[in-house]
């Protein structure tokens, strides 16, 4: 117990009109230090420092001039680009809706829309230098469901990337464990210099996610 009399690891009582499952994913949020330090420091989501975490290790926002933001919803990883490298233009889509973000153009839309390459592309005053995507797609509680739906997203945001990314660019994107598809690895191997799949520290032990980075884009 502290000073003050709370426990410092919070508990949440399960009252009648909050499941046992949620009563247990707020209680994890309350105890979890990334989600504290997203909050002292300004941060929209915890996920801030998964980004943050992947560009020290890979280097990937200092050179980048123009960035797409795929399923930027709410806006952390945005934030991120935008503070390490302000003279970034970045453009973000999401269904969901989203802040406004200094220097950053914002659309609601679905990805898997047919208008949607079209829109971010045209958002942007070049071909972009670096496509990131912390997409996943809605969980319905079939593992295998899950992983399909969500490496359906993860293939479309590559192919995304292929058909705009500059000369020299790089590519970001949540995949589940198990990491890339066998085919979707080789389509990246084929025009990237490097693959490689990363787990940065903030992603939480028990979470399946698992990123995958292409850089050297080879146009």
């Amino acid at each position: 117990m502290t000073r003050s009399g709370k426990d410092p690891h919070e508990r949440l009582r399960t009252g009648t009109k909050r499941s046992t499952s949620s009563a247990r994913w707020l209680t994890r949020q309350l105890n979890d230090p990334y989600v504290r330090k997203a909050k002292a420091e300004g941060w929209r989501s915890r996920a801030a420092f998964k980004l943050i975490e992947l560009d020290e290790k890979f280097g990937l926002i200092k050179g980048a001039t123009r960035v797409v933001d795929l399923g930027i919803a709410p806006g952390g990883w945005a934030q991120v680009v935008r503070l390490h490298n302000p003279r970034a233009q970045v453009v973000g889509i999401d269904l969901l809706p989203t802040d406004p973000i200094e220097g950053v153009t914002i659309f609601q839309m679905d990805f898997m829309a047919d208008a949607a390459p079209a829109a971010l592309a045209e958002a942007l005053d070049g071909p972009p230098d670096l496509v990131i995507s912390d997409m996943a797609a809605n969980t319905v509680g079939h593992k295998q469901t899950d992983h399909l739906r969500t490496m359906g997203l993860v293939e479309t945001a590559a192919d995304f990337a292929i058909q705009h990314l500059a000369p020299g660019g790089a590519f970001i994107a949540k995949v589940l464990a198990g990491g890339t598809d066998a085919d979707l690895l080789a389509l990246l191997k084929k025009h990237f210099t490097t693959v490689k799949h990363a787990k940065p520290p903030a992603s939480r032990k028990d979470s399946s996610e698992w990123y995958v980075i292409a850089q050297g884009f080879k146009g």
